[in-house]
């Protein structure tokens, strides 16, 4: 790896099978990317992916929107328990709820989206109902975007995004299936450039610096 690199210490956030938090911690054991995964925060008692983070030996934990009265505490538990166990980002894996970002967190928040932003994004766009939309609109490219969330649906400055075409033959399952692999390693790259420190936000664009030169080992 080029450069000054960092272990970023994170916490994942789930609702359902943890599919991205197995993804993100197998290139962890593979090396492909820098990231400590501190705690793992499910929106449910009912996602599975808790028990892998438990056998994973990641402290695991259950925070449900129910206990609060509001978007706003409830954000503000979330945050409270990342800051407790010293995690700089927040990875939203699979979570169905949406967070208040605070100025705290502004570009600390990580989220990931079936489809080339803005396209098939918004309230309603989600899992296969973006892949449906997309064979029924009949467009040739589709990909995966990663962001720093804001205030709205699938919004925030784009970190990075990946295109596939989209085949005549294809089927949701097809097309999910594809995508799910980009969205994959565009959120490992993603995170490797915060590593790297080379990623810059100036209001909605994310710039990409240069890798920084290796430095010679001492003498």
């Amino acid at each position: 790896m080029a450069g000054d690199v960092r272990i970023l210490p994170v916490a994942v956030l789930i609702s359902g099978t943890g599919r991205t938090l197995r993804d993100l911690l197998k290139a962890v054991d593979e090396g492909r990317v820098p990231i400590d995964v501190r705690l793992v925060i499910a929106s449910t008692p009912n996602a599975s992916g808790l028990q892998y983070a438990e056998f994973m030996g990641i402290p695991a934990e259950v925070i449900e929107r129910k206990d609060y009265d509001s978007s706003d505490a409830y954000s503000a538990a979330i945050y409270q328990r990342c800051k407790e166990v010293g995690a700089e980002y927040i990875i939203m894996a699979g979570f169905a709820i949406r967070l208040t970002i605070t100025p705290e967190f502004q570009n600390r928040v990580i989220g990931t989206h079936p489809a080339l932003a803005p396209a098939f994004c918004g309230q309603g766009y989600f899992g296969r109902r973006v892949h449906e939309a997309v064979l029924e609109h009949g467009v040739k490219v589709t990909g995966c975007t990663v962001f720093f969330l804001d205030q709205e649906y699938n919004n925030g400055p784009v970190i990075i995004q990946k295109w596939t075409p989209v085949e005549p033959d294809d089927t949701v399952e097809k097309l999910e299936a594809r995508v799910l692999k980009l969205e994959t390693e565009a959120l490992i790259e993603a995170l490797q450039l915060l590593a790297e420190d080379r990623i810059q936000v100036v209001g909605r664009r994310v710039r990409i610096l240069p890798a920084r030169p290796e430095q010679p080992a001492p003498a």
